[in-house]
Parts: C-alpha cells; structure tokens; sequence
C-alpha cells in the first residue's frame, strides 16, 4: 500500500498561503483541519479557508472535520472540491447515508475516530469509507505529543481491513514526526499527517522527502 503524506496548513502562516502551500507541493495531500469550537475546545479555519486551500493548492485538499452535525456541513467541503472529506464517527448521525451522499459528490470519504474511540464497532461498515482516521492525540490542537497507546488500535484497524480485502487507508494525524513515523508505519497506517514537524521544519520540501522515507522503509520491512 503507497505510503501518502498530508501536512497539515495548522501551522502555516495564513496571511501567505498560497507560499505555504507551495512549500508542500511534493507532498501527495494538504490536510486542513476544520474545528468548530464545539466538538474540539478550538476554533479553526472552516469552508473559506478550505476553498482558498483548494483554489491555491498544487495537490489536493484532504479536509479534517472536527465538527459537530457533518451529516449537515460536510458535503459543502466536497462542494467546493475537497479530494478527500473526514468526518467523525462520534459526530455523525448517520454515517453510511453521510460517506454515501460524499461519494456521489466523487470525492474521497475518511471516518476519524477519537484516542477513546474504538474501532470494533465499525467494522462492519468498513467498505463504505476510504479511509480510517485514528487520532494519535485528542483532536483540537496542533503540536500535542504522539500517543503510542494508539499503536494498537492502528494494527487492529489494518487488520481488520486485510481481512475484509479492502483497500482502505489507515491514516494518523497527531505527533506525527521522524521520531514516530515508523512506528506509525509498522503498526500498519499508511497515510500521515504531520502539521508542525513540517511546517517547523527548516525546509518543508526535504521534511516531507524525509517522512516518506522513513514511512516507506518501515512499510518494506514487513
């Protein structure tokens, strides 16, 4: 499965981002994390935010909505042309009608689940998504620590995946960096989003190069 990097805009200097965007362009997604103040104690970017991302990104917008009622707000993100749509399985009241309303818009469709979340309950619902978020810090601020406790949850998600024959992408997004990339790898994720380890980075491009690197060598190796 191809190792795919998403840098996270959390950090950049909005007041530039068509730069900031460039900045990533070897990267496979720019990840833009929508926070409404309700479901994360934090108030961040939303729609025009997102639709200037996509107007001035030289590769797709992977939107992270840390919203309460996506079953409302989220088709509106892949409206305005969001490649890829995530959305949280504590916040959605119905998921399946959601991810199907999302994929007749032909955009990409993720279910993010939160550190205390567990996957076993949606696994039966697996081949209706994308992608698989799994949270690798509580979702509403960037720069929090790695949670290794989430290690598990990860192989589990991955081998759930496996044995239903999917294709799905495990993503992690939270404390993502050189130090734990490839334990994110081996566990079995495939997809990365590092907000401050890039965005901190002396050179964004060679960070990028880096985590992909790291990513796919971890991957060989099983």
């Amino acid at each position: 499965m191809s190792v795919v990097i998403s840098p996270s805009i959390l950090n950049c200097d909005f007041a530039h981002l068509g730069d900031e965007l460039a900045k990533i362009a070897n990267a496979d997604y720019a990840h833009v994390d929508v926070m409404d103040n309700h479901f994360v104690p934090n108030l961040a970017l939303g729609l025009p935010v997102a639709e200037a991302a996509v107007a001035a990104s030289p590769i797709p917008v992977d939107a992270h909505l840390m919203i309460e009622d996506p079953d409302r707000w989220a088709p509106a993100y892949a409206e305005i042309g969001c490649a890829s749509v995530t959305f949280h399985a504590e916040a959605a009241a119905a998921p399946i009608r959601l991810a199907r309303e999302l994929h007749a818009q032909g955009t990409r469709v993720g279910l993010a689940l939160r550190p205390a979340s567990a996957i076993e309950p949606y696994i039966d619902i697996l081949p209706e998504f994308d992608m698989i978020l799994i949270m690798t810090v509580e979702p509403g601020f960037g720069g929090q620590s790695f949670l290794e406790s989430m290690m598990p949850k990860v192989a589990r998600t991955r081998a759930a995946i496996e044995n239903a024959g999917l294709e799905t992408w495990v993503q992690v997004d939270g404390g993502i960096s050189r130090a734990t990339i490839t334990q994110a790898a081996e566990a079995g994720a495939n997809n990365f989003v590092a907000g401050s380890a890039v965005y901190r980075a002396d050179d964004a491009y060679t960070e990028v190069e880096e985590l992909r690197r790291l990513a796919r060598e971890a991957s060989h190796s099983h």
